[in-house]
């Protein structure tokens, strides 16, 4: 009979960027993706700010017209989105409502089944595949825009995984990775403090080496033809229990980087 492990590892696609250990991991929490007081509550109050990051940068990038009262509604309309390591689909399902063509991936069976089931019930039209970012650049699939967020952390091939999305990206496209910088303020907080002390987070979640700076990200980007657009740091504010875009880059941050026309 095959181990957890190994079953894990045949539910997941093969790919260089797919982590065994963080596909397990995840698996063992799908069940929770969409309970806001669950194992992912952290990420249900994150989701705002990076919501509103994406649908302000997307529509100041393509020069979007917003003023008709449809268009504001839906100003993602006709954009072609792919949301790669969609999870539970907490950002999938509020780009298909910005109007938005979502494809969303996963490299975990349960998380995409979850996923679809809950826009499904929505009445939600995204296109949810069990599939990872190689395989999707070699289908030779493109978008308007990528969403990379919460997920370089988790990867194996960093520099493969970001050469996938760099090449499924149309020109003039822009991508967006959310991540966590590698800094004693972010292994302090994100590690001690929401792992252990606050128990946001299951103890495991993160592993703070493989946490990538700004400036590392940045370098990868560009390593394939991107120009980074705009880096903005997520603060907490424990008194509001809330997020905020701001300066500080020193734990959470969110970097955009287009393609040239």
């Amino acid at each position: 009979m095959a181990s957890d492990e190994e079953a894990i590892m045949n539910d997941a696609v093969k790919a260089k960027s797919v982590d065994p250990d963080e596909i397990a991991n995840f698996e063992a929490m799908a069940e929770e993706w969409w309970d806001e007081n669950g194992k992912f509550k952290p990420l249900h109050k994150f989701n705002p700010i990076r919501i509103g990051y994406v649908r302000d940068t997307v529509v100041a990038h393509f020069g979007l017209q917003t003023g008709d009262a449809v268009v504001k509604l839906k100003p993602f309309t006709g954009l072609k989105v792919l949301d790669i390591g969609c999870g539970g689909g907490l950002l999938s399902e509020p780009m298909a409502r910005l109007g938005a063509d979502v494809i969303a991936a996963d490299a975990s069976r349960k998380n995409i089944q979850i996923a679809a089931l809950h826009a499904e019930k929505n009445g939600l039209d995204i296109d949810y595949r069990h599939t990872t970012a190689e395989e999707l650049a070699a289908s030779g699939e493109k978008f308007d825009v990528i969403l990379n967020m919460e997920v370089i952390e988790h990867v194996a091939d960093i520099e493969g995984f970001i050469e996938a999305c760099a090449t499924m990206l149309k020109p003039g496209g822009i991508m967006f990775v959310a991540t966590l910088n590698r800094t004693a303020k972010s292994f302090a907080f994100a590690i001690v403090g929401a792992e252990y002390v606050l128990r946001w987070l299951p103890k495991g979640t993160h592993s703070w080496r493989k946490f990538l700076k700004p400036s590392e990200v940045a370098r990868l980007v560009r390593g394939n033809d991107l120009t980074v657009k705009d880096i903005a740091g997520a603060t907490y504010n424990p008194f509001e229990d809330r997020w905020h875009i701001s300066k500080d880059l020193s734990i959470n941050y969110l970097l955009a980087a287009a393609k040239p026309a």
